[in-house]
């Protein structure tokens, strides 16, 4: 299945749950909206058996080289470590999940052990008391105890740091200095017009060459071609080290974006910047899903990334 402009879908995100046990000032608004994201309730209306059977079947009609399982925060879904298991076996080459990290210390090694490649672990700062600003908890100290344990479970490992003006600034530098103390790559987003900051993503946007300005006060880069379909661009440094911009506003990535989203109730989206929900039901044949996959390949958008009032708590990232 291709569009007009050659798109067709690759990468499967699969948002888990819509809780998380951080409150990341991107991601919620205010307080009453940070006790609702903070929330273990049972709004998941797929169990896993059932999303697993939306995974195989997508697979099945798009030949899929990559899933990733995204939330909320999806180390809190319950019977993770057997859905890796379910999706390791469909035969998908590439099984990727992103996390908070906030539970990866005892959850690595089991996730590795069920046949999980590659994590990416968002973190905001590495100064506890900018840390507390971004995502609304304390204990930095957790997160990076995740990612050592991570990679000491033998994990391919990135950090994603949303970049926001005024807010975690200050932390870029010392973001990449850690990444490099860990041998792994760092990516820095660009903020992200989606739900609350719909309308005023622009407040708290550091672009690319803001970012790259300040990380080229300390480091040399030289830039990378860019993938097909890959979200970020990267530099390296003249050792070596791998520094990445996903720069929705400024470089965005519409003309060959290969995702499709599904969302814990069976809903598949073809672009984030799209808030109208396409139901899969398992009881529907081939050649509806095939009508409603060409729906979702539709809302893919071309020149640009417009954004929704879609909550990323909802959709994931």
């Amino acid at each position: 299945m291709n569009d007009v402009y050659g798109r067709r879908f690759k990468t499967l995100r699969v948002s888990l749950l819509h809780h998380c046990n951080l409150g990341c000032v991107y991601c919620v608004a205010g307080e009453s909206e940070l006790k609702q994201a903070n929330v273990s309730g049972k709004e998941q209306q797929l169990s896993g058996a059932q999303l697993l059977d939306i995974v195989r079947r997508l697979h099945a009609q798009l030949d899929l080289d990559t899933v990733r399982l995204t939330g909320g925060e999806p180390l809190l879904y319950p019977g993770l470590v057997e859905l890796v298991k379910g999706i390791r076996e469909s035969g998908i080459s590439r099984l990727k999940l992103t996390t908070n990290g906030f539970l990866l210390e005892r959850m690595a090694l089991p996730l590795a052990k069920a046949g999980m490649q590659s994590i990416n672990v968002s973190l905001d700062a590495i100064d506890e008391e900018v840390f507390v600003r971004m995502s609304r908890r304390h204990h930095v100290d957790r997160i990076i105890r995740g990612i050592d344990a991570a990679l000491e479970a033998g994990l391919a490992v990135k950090i994603n740091s949303v970049a926001m003006k005024g807010l975690n600034d200050s932390q870029l530098l010392p973001l990449t200095e850690f990444a490099f103390s860990r041998k792994i790559p760092i990516r820095f987003l660009e903020i992200m017009a989606m739900g609350h900051l719909h309308d005023q993503a622009h407040r708290f946007l550091l672009n690319r060459d803001q970012i790259l300005e300040i990380l080229s006060s300390r480091y040399t880069l030289q830039p990378v071609d860019r993938a097909m379909a890959a979200t970020a661009r990267y530099w390296k440094t003249e050792q070596g080290q791998v520094i990445g911009i996903i720069a929705n506003e400024s470089e965005p990535f519409c003309r060959d974006c290969d995702r499709l989203r599904l969302d814990s109730s069976g809903n598949i989206y073809g672009c984030l910047s799209s808030n109208h929900p396409i139901p899969l039901q398992l009881e529907e044949s081939a050649d509806v899903w095939e009508t409603k996959l060409a729906q979702a390949l539709a809302q893919k958008q071309l020149v640009r990334f417009t954004g929704s009032d879609l909550s990323m708590l909802h959709i994931g990232g």
